[in-house]
């Protein structure tokens, strides 16, 4: 059996007769709490969409060093070789993943950033040697191959696995169902195939995740291509035909094995966060709205029985939604006279202790403690933009938008917001348009949250969506060693 020790020992020998030939990438740990213990980021990479879709989407360096004379500032852009891809959610070709024992790829290092494009189907391969500023495209996947070698299209989230890159993709190339994941090669970045031998009832997709300890993929539901690239379809979403459910797969045989219902009113089961301790049996996900009260909510799924029992889902946290005035609002909330929380994302630190959950429709950025994850406790919020009340930063005065993607440092004391969703929805529940914008807070032990007034890049005609910081970051990594 492999343990933690001799992962270690790639990296940290000096004895002579095991000293290794090839080391481990320094930004790979065996534990979450080895990684907690990582060089602070000094680079962030963000996804910048253009709404037009006229000129390319880009990729954007911005100095997160706080010693540094640029920092906050857009160090270097990387354009797309098309206008729009827009650009999501994107990760990286190697991660912590693999040092897992049973599929271990030592070699592999954090070099390259796959950069899918939402709408246009394409996939990008982007190296950040020899200059992490400077980025550069080095290989384009185009949509027909996608196409012919998984059956997918629409790829939306990346995850570095033991055994490769997987990616989800919202359908098939006409826009329906089923969605699904597709595998690509750490090395070659070729699509291998679609991931799933078989799916079961399983048709709608979003993101996958994992419980590593426990052999088990997890997936979450959105929509077809054809329900949500022309924005929110209120006919879908109250004839509830939106996503309402999570899927549990066996990890290693690839086979569909339950699906865990929310509650009958809940639509859209987005963003899936997993303990990253292997040992933990559990994981968030956030969902959007309830069509019945317009809240939003985090659902807990857990195994009982120190992992040997059955799976639980439960709603662990309920957001209301905030009454406002009609005349305040855009013309889809008009009728309901309320601003609704539309939790958009949610983002666990490495120590599983904390859950933030980014409400992009009324500005709040919230703060739990999750340390008994079947009980959270919501510890502080900061309000950010918001359709209604448009809650200013120290640097850039009244925002629109609000709170988005959210992306936590390794050690859990930084916080990265960026404010815009998918271009067709910022256009409906912020119709005079989105002024792109990036905020940092500090979220030191012990204190509020704070924002930094000194942190606020300029985006300009661009929006900003996913972060990634440089060497990791909360959302990144799986880890194969429990913390403890």
């Amino acid at each position: 059996m492999v343990c933690a020790a001799s992962v270690t020992l790639f990296r940290y020998t000096t004895m002579a007769f095991a000293r290794p030939t090839v080391l481990p990438d320094p930004t790979f740990y065996p534990s979450p709490r080895d990684a907690i213990g990582a060089p602070r980021e000094r680079l962030a990479y963000v996804a910048a969409i253009d709404p037009t879709s006229k000129r390319p989407d880009a990729l954007d360096a911005i100095d997160v060093d706080p010693a540094s004379a640029r920092y906050g500032q857009r160090v270097s852009r990387l354009e797309m070789p098309n206008a729009g891809d827009e650009l999501h959610h994107f990760g990286w070709n190697a991660c912590s993943a693999t040092l897992c024992p049973y599929a271990a790829h030592p070699h592999v290092d954090r070099r390259y950033l796959v950069v899918p494009g939402l709408r246009s189907s394409r996939i990008h391969i982007i190296d950040t040697k020899p200059d992490p500023s400077q980025p550069r495209i080095v290989k384009v996947i185009e949509p027909d191959v996608m196409a012919k070698k998984a059956g997918y299209s629409r790829p939306h989230t990346v995850h570095c696995g033991p055994e490769g890159i997987y990616i989800s993709a919202l359908g098939n190339p006409a826009g329906d169902g089923p969605g699904g994941v597709l595998l690509l090669d750490h090395n070659s970045f070729d699509i291998i195939g679609a991931w799933e031998r078989d799916r079961g009832p399983q048709v709608l997709a979003y993101d996958i995740w994992w419980n590593l300890g426990f052999d088990t993929a997890i997936t979450s539901e959105w929509g077809t291509p054809n329900t949500i690239e022309q924005g929110l379809d209120l006919d879908v979403l109250t004839s509830k035909r939106y996503g309402r459910a999570i899927h549990l797969w066996d990890l290693r045989t690839r086979k569909h094995q339950q699906t865990l219902p929310v509650g009958e009113n809940d639509q859209m089961v987005l963003e899936l966060r997993p303990a990253h301790d292997p040992s933990r049996p559990y994981g968030f996900v956030g969902v959007v709205v309830n069509v019945g009260d317009l809240s939003s909510s985090i659902w807990l799924w857990r195994r009982t029985g120190n992992g040997r029992g059955k799976w639980e889902f439960n709603k662990v946290i309920e957001i209301p939604a905030e009454p406002a005035d009609p005349d305040d609002l855009p013309p889809a909330l008009k009728p309901f006279k309320a601003v609704p929380p539309l939790v958009s994302d949610i983002d666990l630190t490495l120590d599983d202790q904390t859950l933030y959950v980014s409400c992009w429709g009324t500005g709040e950025l919230r703060r739990y403690d999750v340390s008994s994850p079947d009980r959270p406790v919501l510890v502080d919020s900061v309000y950010l933009g918001g359709i209604v009340r448009r809650a200013p930063h120290p640097a850039g005065g009244s925002l629109n938008g609000g709170p988005q993607m959210v992306e936590v440092s390794r050690d859990g004391q930084r916080v990265y917001v960026t404010n815009s969703l998918y271009a067709s929805w910022d256009a409906q529940f912020y119709p005079e348009g989105i002024r792109g914008w990036m905020v940092k807070l500090d979220a030191k032990p012990g204190k509020p949250l704070a924002v930094d007034p000194r942190f606020f890049p300029d985006f300009g005609t661009h929006r900003p969506h996913q972060v990634r910081l440089q060497g990791g970051d909360a959302s990144s990594d799986s880890y194969c060693f429990p913390s403890s």
